[in-house]
């Protein structure tokens, strides 16, 4: 019983280590992985767990928060700065990505603009021409 406790130990550690927010990932995901897997590991402490939270973070939310205003002091106040960041940035994505979709149409209509008054020059230049 004692080997095969030490066994799932010892996944649950390297798991850990290796976990990281995939790109294009969510950090919700991540902190639900992450709590999964310290509850059947135990207590490391807090200072081991804000490092192994850390590790795994990508390097966009890594950046913000080397420059986030607010004192993060605990693991919990990582995880929620960590989420709220990542929601941030995943809202933005959306508005780019929605603008991106919009901007085609914007260039047909303003092609299609051109194309009208150019033709309007063109016929124009004509009309004078023939004249």
């Amino acid at each position: 019983l004692y080997l095969g406790t030490q066994m799932k130990l010892k996944k649950a550690e390297a798991e850990l280590d290796g976990l990281r927010v995939k790109e294009g990932g969510h950090v919700a995901l991540y902190i639900a992985d992450f709590r999964s897997l310290v509850s059947r590991i135990g207590d490391w402490g807090e200072r081991a767990l804000i490092h192994h939270f850390r590790k795994g973070l990508a390097s966009r939310i890594l950046d913000q928060l080397a420059s986030h205003p607010s004192k993060i002091d605990s693991l919990q106040d990582l995880m929620d700065v960590s989420l709220e960041l990542d929601n941030t940035h995943h809202e933005r994505q959306k508005e780019k990505n929605n603008h991106q979709e919009k901007k085609p149409e914007a260039s047909k209509s303003n092609s299609s603009h051109h194309q009208n008054s150019s033709s309007a020059s063109h016929k124009k230049k004509n009309f004078h021409s023939q004249k």
